[in-house]
């Protein structure tokens, strides 16, 4: 499960991006420690690489389904700092990365921030993949 603050834009698009990569042999999800909505520039770079998150759904965490996960991977210091206690038998990552939707400029300066954040979420899940021997 990935978590971050609102579950809008880095835990969308690290959700479809390791469902991407891990395919049938994981099975993921994301929430927020407040559900913000679905971020529509995240839906648009995702969509570059043909992810389509369009239908993810923003929401907060469910305590039943973090309790079922093997890992729990924050992406950012809140949701680092704010996550709810987790068994022990679940492995905690932080993967920190950068908030898209804090970005400025105009509308291409903003989507390049989006897109290096979406590929620095690819480089470091394909990483996570070798390193926990799940591919």
């Amino acid at each position: 499960m990935f978590l971050c603050t609102g579950n809008s834009c880095r835990s969308q698009m690290a959700e479809g991006i390791l469902k991407r990569l891990g395919g049938d042999l994981v099975e993921v999800h994301s929430a927020g420690l407040e559900a913000h909505g679905l971020n529509p520039r995240a839906v648009k770079v995702m969509a570059e690489v043909g992810i389509d998150i369009a239908h993810y759904q923003s929401k907060t965490i469910d305590p039943e389904l973090l309790g079922a996960m093997d890992y729990v991977i924050t992406l950012c210091s809140d949701a680092e700092t704010r996550c709810p206690t987790t068994p022990p038998r679940i492995k905690r990552l932080h993967f920190p990365f950068d908030d898209p939707s804090l970005a400025d400029g105009n509308e291409e300066e903003i989507m390049v921030i989006f897109r290096r954040v979406r590929d620095e979420i690819t480089v470091r899940l394909k990483q996570f993949l070798i390193d926990e021997r799940l591919l």
